[in-house]
């Protein structure tokens, strides 16, 4: 298999009826193309459909059938991406559960999913006082891999049968699982755009439990793409070596780790010719930034915007400028709808802030197991309520403002911290920037930055951090309280972690 990266065609776009057939039609037609790059080894995709059938096997003799929840407390790994797949093609329903997760979450998941058996490393054990549930212990599964399971059939899931539970993140309560069917999979080929070329080569730094691998399942196999793993721990050193030794041709990272690429001396004479883009997620980069990332890695940038509910919504373009990048998150991708609503769910005109709704082929079907999540979640007409606030401005670009849950009222007046946190972070002497609101008698609420500085042996001025924020937007938008920091809490996602945050005001910043 040959010829040009055409983004948005995928190789293999046959009438499949799940995942299943369509992974064994790759193992058939891409041969020893690589699917995943994890360290030293290489998974082809004939291996992958073949070590998924084998395993397939050992999973029917433990008593897993279609429709059965199987929960996969793995790392990103070729064995967790075999897992899955046999998981769907058997018919059962694959829920992955990221191993950094805390005990109270692992069995807050066990107990929502209610899973007939739970594949895990040999050493983890399972939480105390939670569901018992069968193990399929890692060390087990390379034999399986090997077993006869060329004679099995693929299950007859039907395109509406529940494929995968991701799982919220859990650092603002009791994690919900959203469930896509094999429908859902299929359509995110569809939404796809420059995101997904022919036989692209990306460089992955996702969890594989999160929807941005478990939602995009289809569409990695439909483009035949090759995942190459993002080591860890992180070093922007490696992250180069790999980006030229894998013929990387899309790849992601935070604007945290742009930066310390731009650092190396190697990288001005490093290969990078392969790249079709380069990606910026979690949080904004300033405009400096892109335009000089842009010059050295010689490809565009973008910006995507997706959820846990919705692997696909908004994302920039080609050619858009550093600005855009910078101040949104672009605009729909195809066949997603975006709405802008005040309380009652009735639209928004553009430059008004209110709650963002999303409708789309790739939108969950709901929360696992709960019923008034879901109906809280999903408009009777298919909208997601999404928990972020938002605004439309110029051609039609999404800015986001940050989740209605940050949103904090000072005096009467709503402050949306992302606003806020983005015009900190253009002070050429700020670094990183996040806000949470501390209430406070009479004003109601004021707003505490928490300041990562650029330089940390020579910290901006305070006054003057304010008098910056207040020529740029509304007095009271300002934060009231600002407290220098090494770094930032961040969640396993890398976003800011603004629950810890929290708890440190609340223990006087001891940190």
């Amino acid at each position: 298999m040959s010829g040009a990266a055409v983004p948005g065609l995928p190789v293999l776009a046959g009438d499949y009826r799940n995942f299943g057939e369509l992974l064994l039609a790759a193992g058939e037609q891409f041969g020893d193309r690589e699917a995943f790059v994890c360290g030293g080894e290489r998974l082809s995709y004939t291996a992958w459909a073949r070590s998924a059938r084998g395993l397939t096997a050992l999973l029917l003799e433990r008593g897993v059938r279609s429709g059965d929840r199987v929960a996969i407390l793995l790392p990103s790994s070729t064995d967790y991406a075999i897992c899955a797949a046999a998981i769907l093609l058997l018919g059962g329903v694959a829920t992955g559960i990221d191993p950094r997760l805390g005990p109270r979450e692992v069995r807050a998941i066990l107990e929502r999913s209610s899973p007939v058996l739970v594949i895990t490393e040999d050493e983890h054990e399972l939480p105390d006082a939670g569901p018992v549930v069968p193990r399929l212990l890692r060390s087990g599964l390379a034999a399986a891999y090997r077993r006869a399971g060329d004679r099995l059939e693929v299950a007859a899931v039907a395109r509406d049968a529940p494929a995968c539970i991701v799982w919220t993140s859990g650092t603002t309560g009791t994690p919900k699982g959203a469930w896509y069917d094999h429908e859902n999979l299929a359509a995110a080929v569809g939404t796809a755009g420059v995101m997904a070329a022919a036989f692209d080569r990306c460089l992955m730094p996702l969890p594989f439990a999160h929807a941005g691998y478990m939602a995009k399942q289809w569409q990695q196999v439909a483009f035949g793409v090759t995942y190459v793993l993002t080591p860890v721990p992180w070093s922007a050193r490696e992250m180069l070596r790999l980006m030229v030794a894998e013929r990387i041709t899309a790849a992601f990272g935070v604007p945290t780790q742009w930066a310390k690429l731009l650092e190396l001396p190697e990288l001005a004479t490093a290969d990078l010719s392969a790249l079709r883009f380069c990606g910026i997620s979690t949080a904004p980069a300033p405009p400096e930034l892109i335009e000089a990332l842009t010059r050295a890695l010689g490809c565009p940038m973008i910006v995507r915007y997706a959820m846990t509910e919705s692997p696909s919504i908004t994302g920039t373009r080609f050619g858009d400028p550093p600005e855009v990048l910078f101040r949104t998150v672009g605009r729909p991708q195809q066949g997603i709808e975006l709405q802008i609503t005040d309380g009652a769910g009735q639209p928004l005109p553009a430059g008004e802030a209110g709650r963002i709704r999303v409708r789309g082929p790739v939108v969950m079907r709901g929360y696992w197991s709960d019923p008034e999540a879901t109906a809280g979640a999903l408009t009777a007409d298919g909208w997601l309520i999404t928990g972020d606030i938002g605004m439309l401005g110029e051609g039609g670009n999404l800015m986001l403002l940050g989740r209605a849950s940050d949103m904090y009222i000072r005096g009467g007046y709503n402050v949306h911290p992302l606003e806020v946190e983005r015009v900190l972070e253009e002070h050429p002497a700020v670094s990183r920037a996040a806000i949470v609101g501390k209430a406070t008698p009479v004003i109601g609420e004021v707003g505490v930055a928490f300041i990562v500085p650029a330089d940390p042996a020579a910290p901006p001025d305070r006054d003057q951090l304010r008098q910056w924020c207040r020529a740029r937007l509304a007095d009271y938008k300002a934060p009231d309280q600002i407290e220098f920091v090494a770094e930032l809490p961040l969640t396993p996602m890398l976003k800011v972690n603004k629950i810890v945050l929290r708890t440190w005001l609340e223990r006087g910043m001891e940190q």
